[in-house]
């Protein structure tokens, strides 16, 4: 019955090991990486802003230049527009008809040029005659006038062609280019924000994955040397040299250790769905890590970090690049104080049944400056300024929040140090604590218990190691982003400084 149950425990211990398992694609650190900044949306995202604020700054360059359109129009006016002069004609009709019949004129050159010589100058009488004739003349051409005369029709379309240009606006262009500049900058630290953020989210996935892979083949080694144990407990059992709850004790501590490699793998393929949406791959193969843990005993100077930080943090620079937006936002609030120059002309191309007494073309030079709309400009110069001494104030907390982040992130990477070296020295003891228990127990001089409780804590022993070389590289990972240069992470995984662990 005991050679059945220990058959039993092999079989399925075989069965867990030869479970079917996804294809794997090893990726080394430097191929994960590139393919997370080639294929994170995120990531692309970030660069269609960049293109975004780029094409945005260039449309702000031409506020410099004219601005040329255009324009059709249709029209269609309540009535036709008249220019009524009859009151006119009625106020010199009476006038010529008086002069014409009764005015008395004199001086009239005369306008024979055989007589001019001896006679330059008509009679009183020729010259009463002449002017009365043309002044009657005269009243007969206002008669038949037209006074009454349609000017524009009541429909009309027209096709002009404009051009303006504003020449000066108090400085309101100049500072709309400094903005969009900004802005453009602004959009390519936040870039650089996302692949900081990036790179340290998959060191975090990258290793987490390598972590779970070792962590799995702890388990693994455990499970194989709980079932040895367990067989060695049967045989001694059916031999009489140990009691059944010693051999109980075996296979409770055997069940316990496929329960945690189980667990373990189950949290391996979590690792590595969390590691494949961070690649952004839509590949059906699950990644597997090839470069190991490392950790590095020399790290450089506190200060080193801090400076880096100063010079590269993207979100210190994003800060400082919205200060200098809030300070171009105040010369935009005085230059509204100020006036606005401006070209401006008008072609006429075509038109359909517009007055020819409309010009064809015109220039215009204009000038507006609003001398007086309330308070509403002094309020909004105020605003400006509040923002500014409201950002001020952002950015000096955003400066105290990562010195203090990039201090406790320092202080973990020396913590993660110490424990490495003393865990290191722990191996030692464990692994010894393991051979004299075996042998101990071989011997009949130790129960059951002192070798698995050696093996567990072998076991726990070499997975802190490993945690605790996780933890490293992954506060190494935060480390950098902070500092602004999150880059340098491949650089430190590839020193010759770097020392890999695995088991």
């Amino acid at each position: 019955m005991n050679n059945k149950l220990i058959f039993m425990g092999f079989f399925l211990y075989t069965l867990s090991l030869a479970c079917p398992m996804k294809a794997q694609r090893p990726l080394t650190w430097k191929e994960a990486l590139d393919l997370t900044l080639n294929n994170n949306p995120a990531l692309r995202q970030a660069d269609y802003q960049v293109q975004e604020k780029k094409a945005l700054h260039q449309a702000a360059r031409n506020l410099y230049l004219p601005q040329a359109d255009l324009n059709a129009n249709y029209v269609h006016l309540s009535d036709d527009i008249h220019l009524d002069l009859t009151p006119v004609r009625d106020a010199i009709t009476p006038l010529y008809g008086a002069l014409g019949k009764y005015g008395v004129f004199s001086g009239v050159p005369n306008p024979d040029p055989a007589t001019q010589q001896i006679m330059p100058i008509l009679p009183d009488n020729l010259s009463t005659a002449v002017v009365r004739q043309k002044l009657l003349e005269g009243l007969d051409q206002v008669e038949k006038g037209e006074w009454d005369q349609m000017i524009q029709k009541k429909e009309f379309a027209t096709l002009q062609a404009s051009v303006n240009w504003t020449l000066y606006a108090g400085g309101r262009v100049r500072i709309a280019n400094r903005v969009a500049r900004l802005q453009e900058g602004e959009s390519e630290w936040k870039r650089r924000q996302v692949a900081g953020e990036l790179m340290a989210e998959l060191a975090q996935r990258y290793y987490g994955v390598n972590l779970a892979l070792q962590a799995v083949k702890v388990r693994e080694m455990v499970l194989d040397g709980m079932m040895r144990h367990l067989n060695d407990a049967t045989r001694m059992h059916e031999q009489g040299l140990i009691s059944k709850a010693e051999l109980l004790n075996a296979k409770v501590y055997a069940s316990q250790a496929q329960r945690e490699l189980d667990k373990a793998r189950r949290e391996l393929e979590t690792a590595r769905e969390a590691l494949r949406n961070t690649l952004g791959t839509e590949s059906s193969e699950m990644p597997l890590p090839v470069s190991p843990l490392f950790y590095i005993d020399s790290l450089p100077p506190l200060t080193y970090f801090l400076e880096q930080a100063q010079r590269n943090n993207p979100q210190l620079r994003q800060v400082e690049n919205l200060s200098n937006q809030a300070q171009a936002g105040e010369k935009v609030s005085l230059a509204a104080f100020l006036p606005a120059v401006g070209l401006k002309g008008t072609y006429d191309i075509a038109n359909k049944d517009l007055s020819e007494q409309a010009p064809e073309w015109m220039v215009a030079a204009g000038l507006q400056w609003t001398l007086f709309d309330g308070t509403a400009r002094m309020r909004k110069l105020q605003a400006a300024r509040m923002k500014t001494h409201q950002v001020e104030e952002v950015q000096k907390k955003a400066e105290a929040d990562i010195n203090t982040m990039i201090i406790k992130l320092y202080n973990e990477l020396n913590m993660y140090l110490e424990q490495i070296h003393q865990i290191e020295n722990d191996l030692a003891f464990t692994d010894e604590l393991v051979r004299v228990r075996e042998k101990a127990f071989e011997e009949e001089m130790a129960p059951g218990t002192d070798v698995t409780d050696a093996r567990l804590l072998q076991a726990k022993t070499r997975i802190e190691r490993l945690q605790a070389m996780y933890g490293f590289d992954t506060s190494l990972a935060r480390l950098l982003q902070y500092a602004g240069i999150p880059e340098q992470f491949t650089a430190w995984q590839s020193s010759d400084k770097a020392r890999t662990g695995s088991l």
